[in-house]
């Protein structure tokens, strides 16, 4: 059975409970991406900061400057570990509102999974019939 760190992505950025919270949202904004894990000296995982969670700061945003991410941050942070099946986390993704999930080995981030990583490996794999399909589709 397939496992998640055959195709999760692993070079994530990440931020510490300390980090200010606007550094975190300029991380978000340069990088575009949906939020990021929060981990500790060791890697390990200790929470997730979404852009929901930052959202918080729409009607408070004189006290940007004095905010840390452990201000805003889910703890504990929803994860998988790498040798989990995608069958799981696709299952997961289906019943959840997450776009991504950190992936961890023995509690260290090691990387993260999205619903677009997979449905890259669905497309990668239909065949080249399928492919064919897909992109006489999107001409349409």
């Amino acid at each position: 059975m397939l496992q998640i760190n055959e195709i999760m992505t692993t070079d994530v950025i990440s931020v510490k409970c300390h980090t200010p919270i606007h550094k975190a949202i300029e991380l978000v904004i340069k990088k575009g991406i949906s939020g990021l894990p929060v981990v500790d000296d060791d890697m390990n995982l200790i929470g997730i900061v979404s852009e929901r969670d930052m959202l918080k700061l729409y009607n408070n945003t004189e006290a940007i400057e004095k905010k840390r991410v452990s201000d805003f941050m889910t703890q504990p942070a929803v994860h998988f570990e790498e040798t989990e099946s995608v069958l799981s986390v696709t299952e997961f993704f289906v019943k959840n509102i997450f776009r991504k999930i950190p992936i961890t080995s023995n509690g260290k981030l090691v990387g993260m999974i999205s619903i677009v990583d997979v449905l890259n490996y669905i497309f990668e794999t239909c065949g080249e019939s399928g492919k064919e399909a897909v992109q006489t589709q999107s001409l349409n």
